[in-house]
């Protein structure tokens, strides 16, 4: 089979898995492919097209990759939960990571917590921070 048929038949599978698979996952390599191909036209050596497509697909990659991420995933909405973040709340069940135990009371609801710190034992009463949420749990620091 000859290399520019090899390359075609890359960069078409390339863009279908580009096309199918959400996300962009694969068309920098396509990018890679075209170039592979446009070399392969005019008779450059295997290793050299290789070459040329790995080193086309990583530099698309490292210049494009972090401006498509910004502009493909932008559309981000805060949640009602993140308003939590950063406001006091009381400790209503010993908080403690090792037991997984633990709640504590935010805006007049009652939420699972664990400590921001393995160590750190929060007791019922105490005063506490939201530092983040994680999964349908508040991650706190005691407030002295």
């Amino acid at each position: 089979m000859q290399m520019p048929v090899v390359w075609l038949i890359a960069m078409v599978v390339l863009l279908i898995i580009e096309a199918v698979v959400p996300g962009l996952v694969s068309i920098w390599f396509a990018l890679g492919a075209l170039a592979a191909l446009i070399t392969s036209l005019f008779h450059a050596p295997l290793w050299f097209q290789l070459v040329w497509f790995f080193l086309v697909s990583i530099l698309s990659l490292v210049l494009t990759r972090p401006l498509a991420a910004k502009y493909v995933n932008s559309r981000t909405q805060p949640t009602n939960a993140d308003v939590l973040i950063g406001r006091e709340c009381v400790v209503t069940e010993d908080i403690d990571n090792v037991l997984g135990t633990g709640a504590v009371t935010v805006g007049g609801k009652v939420w699972t917590a664990r400590a921001a710190e393995e160590e750190l034992r929060l007791k019922k009463g105490g005063k506490a921070r939201v530092l983040r949420i994680e999964g349908v749990k508040l991650i706190v620091e005691q407030i002295d």
